[in-house]
């Protein structure tokens, strides 16, 4: 089973046109596949959009009164797979944004990966022409100084991109390790590289993958903010990292 997380806020514009393409990707892929969507106190349609996909899709809907933020919402949906899931060993989570900056088209790459022996798929953003937004690059310019050690330390070449592929085994040791701790504190990019951070000791391997970032057809502004980004990724540079033993392929 394949548990495709996708943490939503005000996404009505993209969601429903987001789901049907999954389902055309997934159906074409031929893996047997649920999506688990967290509608964080949206206040715009993107409810209505949900509940209209319920009945044509594998779609399993939780919902926030009042708003967590990006962190809190991809934990309750990674603890909800964790969860569901009867095969930890075999099943996988991929994680992606609601707005289509990430393409679908890409969650084949990423379980290909998992079924090939990797146990943490990351994407690595290679925008193929389509120019991120200034604020975008900036912070990728800034963000190795930033991070220092922490990013030479990590296990891929790209440790902020959210578009990823997760054994399930390695989140439940990862949250079983936390106890009643969260396995999120930072927001973004950050809570991202913190992810990578936690799970990452878990993994046998870990493999990262060429994947094009879509900002041409995302429908809203970006909620990215440089300054907070880099502020959140030293905060995090803060926190201990126990570097894993595993295969690399870059």
């Amino acid at each position: 089973m394949i548990y495709i997380c996708i943490p939503a806020h005000n996404e009505a514009r993209t969601i429903g046109v987001l789901l049907w393409k999954i389902r055309n990707v997934m159906g074409e892929f031929g893996r047997d596949y649920e999506i688990l969507v967290l509608d964080d106190a949206s206040t715009d349609d993107t409810a209505a959009t949900l509940d209209r996909y319920r009945s044509v899709l594998p779609v399993r809907v939780l919902r926030e009164r009042e708003r967590i933020g990006y962190p809190a919402a991809l934990e309750k949906l990674l603890r909800e797979a964790v969860k569901r899931t009867a095969y930890p060993k075999r099943d996988a989570v991929v994680t992606l944004q609601g707005d289509f900056t990430d393409h679908p088209d890409h969650i084949v790459t990423l379980v290909k990966a998992i079924e090939g022996g990797a146990d943490i798929v990351a994407g690595r953003r290679a925008d193929a022409g389509r120019a991120a937004p200034g604020r975008v690059r900036l912070a990728r310019r800034l963000a190795p100084w930033v991070t220092g050690a922490g990013l030479r330390e990590a296990p891929v070449a790209d440790p902020f991109c959210g578009f990823r592929a997760y054994r399930l085994i390695v989140l439940r040791k990862a949250l079983r390790a936390l106890g009643d701790g969260p396995l999120l504190t930072h927001d973004g990019w950050a809570g991202n590289f913190e992810l990578l951070a936690r799970v990452a000791p878990h993994s046998r391997r870990i493999e990262e993958v060429p994947l094009e970032t879509r900002y041409d057809i995302r429908t809203r502004p970006s909620r990215f903010r440089t300054v907070r980004t880099l502020r959140d990724l030293a905060r995090v540079r803060g926190s201990t990292w126990t570097a894993p033993e595993h295969e690399a392929a870059r």
